[in-house]
């Protein structure tokens, strides 16, 4: 027989299921504040004595409102942050398999994508599925299984909420983590975020990459085109991100491609550059808006980039060189339409010019020594210093050090570099704003 204690204890149970069954919105309200506030951190045994064995039976309870409500959004916070003390508490493998069974995993994912749903609700979302995660490897297995990695992040790159997208972070590294069946689907996801609008979710896409990255070993091969985008931004915390995979993703198999299109990168196409003066600006009273056409930034930020990367390894500066980064450089030097790129392309090629004795010659001889006089006293200022003429010559720079490595017998890697193309996009490039410079003139 019970005791006279256990049957009052019995009692307060069942008084309190019947008051969550018989209870409308409000009464349910207070009855999960007063859950949250007297449980909360407490484990699996302590959760059991609070209900006199019988916690399961008020689980089930929140479960099963969680899918009636789910879709209005009711008390759906107060609601997963209840589920959350029973999931999170120490010893809950059976409030964890509960959970499941009744298709836990798929109302969180869900919830995500509905638009109704308020940002805090689907953060509680999150932090539930972070904690099933937390659980193991199986139960990572089974939140890519539900197609979690698409849901996740669509929800990522749409949030408004740097704090809630924090916590996505969270989540998509714990699932790259011990989850070999599918960490390349993870890694394959955070590589189409980075083509997202939110410079937040591109921020938080780049960080985890790099930690994928090192995880799985391989690279995939649109990588390198979805990080060389990234590259366009104007916030500074992306392009620095996108810099810092940039630096990793050179010791993969990538590094010939990746180093080739930083090098594209400074030479925009003509097709991109002939965006730069639409014909209702030509007007010379309307200010040109150019200062941030989204191809000069990532001009910018790729000469940025090859600086660092040629700075921390010679043997990439060498390999670049071959790519005629020196040509490119001063080209981007030319380009009076944007000072950044300007003063990042010379910042570089100060660097090559110091390092290498024939990059010194073939530029002291493009620049003229006026030129280059006023490049070796202050190159981060140059462009302040520079006439329109001045950048033409440097437009339309004729520097060929790649040409001169071969007659002097200097070898490279076995990669063929084609260099036609490029060659066409620079000619064009240099047409475009000598033209342009000419009819200003006018």
């Amino acid at each position: 027989m019970t005791s006279i204690k256990e049957q009052a204890a019995i009692s307060r149970l069942l008084s309190f299921l019947q008051d969550w069954d018989n209870g409308g919105k409000v009464a349910r309200s207070h009855i999960l504040d007063n859950f949250i506030k007297t449980n909360q951190g407490k484990t699996s045994p302590e959760l059991e004595q609070e209900f006199s064995q019988g916690a399961s039976l008020f689980l089930v309870r929140l479960t099963t409102w969680l899918r009636l409500i789910y879709m209005t959004g009711s008390c759906l916070d107060k609601l997963l942050q209840s589920i959350g003390i029973f999931l999170s508490a120490v010893s809950s493998n059976q409030y964890l398999r509960e959970f499941l069974e009744v298709g836990g995993v798929l109302t969180l994912l869900e919830i995500l994508g509905l638009e109704k749903i308020r940002e805090e609700d689907k953060k509680e979302s999150i932090k539930l599925l972070q904690v099933i995660a937390n659980y193991g490897r199986k139960y990572k297995e089974l939140i890519c299984e539900s197609y979690g990695v698409r849901s996740i992040a669509e929800f990522l790159a749409k949030s408004k909420s740097e704090e809630t997208q924090e916590e996505v972070q969270l989540l998509l590294d714990s699932l790259v983590h011990g989850n070999p069946k599918y960490q390349n689907q993870v890694y394959k996801g955070l590589i189409a975020l980075l083509s997202c609008t939110s410079p937040k979710a591109q921020q938080l896409s780049l960080q985890t990459l790099r930690t994928a990255q090192s995880i799985i070993g391989t690279t995939h091969p649109s990588i390198v085109e979805c990080v060389l985008k990234v590259l366009r931004t104007m916030h500074l915390e992306v392009q620095y991100e996108a810099i810092e995979l940039i630096k990793d993703l050179v010791n993969y198999d990538v590094c010939q491609a990746l180093l080739k299109g930083l090098v594209e990168l400074l030479i925009p196409s003509v097709k991109e550059t002939s965006k730069l003066q639409p014909k209702i600006l030509n007007d010379s009273l309307v200010p040109q808006l150019t200062a941030h056409l989204p191809v000069f930034l990532q001009q910018a930020a790729a000469a940025k980039a090859i600086g660092i990367l040629a700075r921390s390894n010679t043997s990439i500066a060498e390999e670049m060189l071959h790519l005629r980064v020196v040509h490119s450089l001063l080209a981007a030097m030319g380009n009076s339409d944007h000072s950044n790129s300007q003063r990042q392309a010379s910042l570089t090629l100060e660097y090559f010019v110091q390092v290498f004795p024939v990059v010194e010659e073939h530029v002291r001889r493009s620049m003229g020594e006026e030129l280059y006089k006023l490049f070796l006293s202050n190159a981060e200022d140059l462009y302040v210093k520079i006439d329109s003429i001045q950048a033409d010559i440097l437009a339309a720079n004729k520097v060929n050090v790649s040409k001169a490595l071969y007659l002097g017998g200097v070898p490279h890697s076995n990669t063929t570099f084609y260099l036609d193309a490029h060659d066409q996009d620079q000619l064009a490039y240099i047409t475009y704003f000598q033209k342009e410079d000419v009819e200003g003139e006018e």
